[in-house]
């Protein structure tokens, strides 16, 4: 799953993918930058307390850092820069609400702009498409009338100013939506880019923030970008106690890669063994062979059975054969849909 970092200039949005990703990324450029962030998981880390193991694998997520968009660009420009957006799963729209000095502080406008540019790029695409559509209809193409169908409902709530992401579809038109790249249609995570004096997002500002995304059936999360680009440069020891000396528990990519995955409806379930222990992310609710899948495609192909049991039951029982002779052990077939925390052994044949 990708997620795309999205904000006008001066926002701090590459500054937070460079604190994220531990990449350098300086000056301004017109393409995207594409990088990936383990996500820490205090599950996955207390897992080895129990099984012993050589290695240890978080899992992650892909970021990618959209070039910024110039204030007063016009349609071509700002759809030009949105369409490197079009193939990410969701947007993390990071929102100013520090004080540097240069500007007044505005989150609320900010978000509503970044919102109205968004779906001024969505209309113009709405709108090609239903010359397109409407060609290929005349001919009898059912999936063009469809589409034609789809648009006519689309268009009007675009030049209303709502985002698609608010309108209710069936599941074949969501198919339709993801083809075209809406990007209203995403999933959308606010970030508020606090100051080094407001690490936990205390202000007004940031309040006002939350409110909004609350309005817009969105989360809001608040991190200094600044604070953690110099957190990312440090070791280990230097980083706990950076963080604690701030008032902060954990780096930013923790709560941020969390409230990421609430977005975009992932759980994720573990593998653990002597030679590994990792942690992999699915949708939520996905079914076994398919989040068997995720670890190597022969394993989906060749399904046999999934014997899993809850990473709880492990942290209170202590051990795999405790958990057996407890009855927690379970074993799954092809129908079951894998749980949040669920530890498992994948059965195959191929």
């Amino acid at each position: 799953m990708d997620v795309g970092i999205l904000g006008i200039a001066g926002s701090g949005k590459t500054t937070l993918y460079r604190a994220l990703t531990g990449q350098q990324v300086e000056g301004f450029s017109e393409k995207a930058h594409v990088g990936v962030a383990s996500i820490p998981d205090p599950r996955l880390e207390r897992i080895t307390e129990f099984i012993p193991t050589k290695k240890l694998v978080f899992a992650s997520i892909q970021l990618v850092d959209i070039p910024g968009v110039p204030p007063g660009s016009d349609a071509k420009k700002l759809n030009q820069l949105l369409e490197q957006i079009r193939q990410v799963d969701a947007i993390c729209l990071v929102v100013r609400c520090f004080d540097d000095g240069s500007a007044s502080i505005d989150p609320l406008t900010d978000a509503r702009n970044m919102e109205s540019e968004m779906i001024l790029a969505d209309l113009i695409v709405a709108e090609s498409a239903v010359d397109r559509a409407t060609r290929v209809a005349r001919s009898g193409d059912t999936d063009a009338k469809a589409r034609l169908e789809l648009l006519a409902r689309i268009v009007p709530m675009l030049e209303e100013e709502k985002p698609i992401r608010h309108g209710e579809w069936n599941d074949a038109e969501e198919k339709i939506i993801s083809a075209y790249g809406f990007t209203t249609a995403k999933p959308v995570l606010y970030v508020a880019n606090v100051g080094e004096e407001d690490p936990t997002g205390k202000s007004d500002h940031v309040q006002t923030l939350i409110a909004f995304a609350q309005e817009n059936n969105a989360v809001c999360v608040a991190v200094c970008a600044n604070l953690e680009a110099e957190i990312a440069e440090l070791d280990e020891a230097d980083r706990a106690e950076m963080l604690e000396s701030v008032g902060l528990q954990e780096a930013a990519i923790g709560p941020l890669a969390r409230a990421a995955n609430g977005v975009l409806g992932l759980s994720t379930f573990y593998t653990a063994g002597e030679k590994e222990v990792r942690a992999w992310a699915i949708p939520a609710d996905c079914p076994a062979p398919q989040a068997a899948g995720t670890i190597h495609s022969d394993i989906e192909r060749g399904f046999i059975r999934a014997e899993c049991y809850h990473v709880d039951d492990l942290f209170s029982l202590s051990t795999e054969k405790a958990i057996k002779d407890a009855g927690k052990m379970r074993s799954e077939g092809k129908n079951y849909a894998m749980q949040d925390g669920d530890v498992v052994n994948f059965l195959f044949n191929v």
